[in-house]
């Protein structure tokens, strides 16, 4: 996958330090945050807690350089990415919360709206399912990440079937790596890798990067 950066549209050749079973968490930061959005993240993060998942959010850390690079850098650390909305997000929360979705799924990665039940949401997501927040919130979660964890076998599967094509193999194999922290992933990323006749390529190249996640 050759990753683009946001603020120059070139290439990117620095490594990304991958977080395997992390979720990206989405919704209004700037106070003040609506309180029925504080209740839903409580319930979210004790959730992922319980389940081995680890959550990170704009906030989680401060580089003290640019911003949008900063977010543009977690979208690829993680797997999935989880947002929050509510009718009492503002439009401003919810156009950089629909800009990461956006670029979550432009990039591969699973997604998940939580929202209150009386949220509209924009047009082009009319036909995503959407988890509503109510009596069986912790019910339909666990039945999203049962779907999420099945997909490793996808994954492990599709890159069986294209060794022939390393680079997307190690792409299938790095996905599966995500949401497992499963090392044997890396390690046949790196035997197929072996095998191909890129391995001698530069150590900033598309494939090396690719390869060493």
């Amino acid at each position: 996958m050759i990753r683009y950066n946001p603020t120059n549209s070139d290439p990117s050749t620095i490594p990304i330090k991958y977080l395997p079973k992390t979720c990206f968490v989405m919704s209004q930061l700037r106070k003040p945050v609506p309180e029925i959005q504080v209740i839903i993240r409580r319930r979210l993060s004790k959730f992922l807690k319980t389940h081995g998942y680890n959550e990170i959010d704009a906030d989680s850390s401060l580089t003290g350089r640019d911003f949008l690079v900063k977010i543009w850098t977690m979208v690829f650390q993680v797997p999935i990415g989880i947002a929050i909305i509510t009718r009492k997000t503002t439009r401003r929360s919810l156009a950089n919360i629909f800009y990461e979705i956006g670029l979550l799924q432009a990039y591969g990665k699973e997604t998940l709206i939580i929202k209150t039940k009386d949220t509209r949401v924009p047009t082009d997501f009319v036909r995503t399912e959407y988890l509503d927040f109510d009596d069986d919130f912790e019910n339909n979660l666990d039945k999203y990440f049962t779907f999420v964890s099945s997909l490793r076998e996808h994954f492990d599967m599709m890159a069986q079937q294209l060794e022939n094509d390393p680079l997307l193999a190690i792409d299938y194999l790095r996905r599966a790596f995500l949401l497992t922290a499963d090392n044997c992933y890396r390690e046949k990323a790196q035997q197929l890798y072996s095998k191909s006749s890129r391995k001698k390529r530069a150590a900033n190249c598309v494939e090396n990067l690719l390869v060493n996640f």
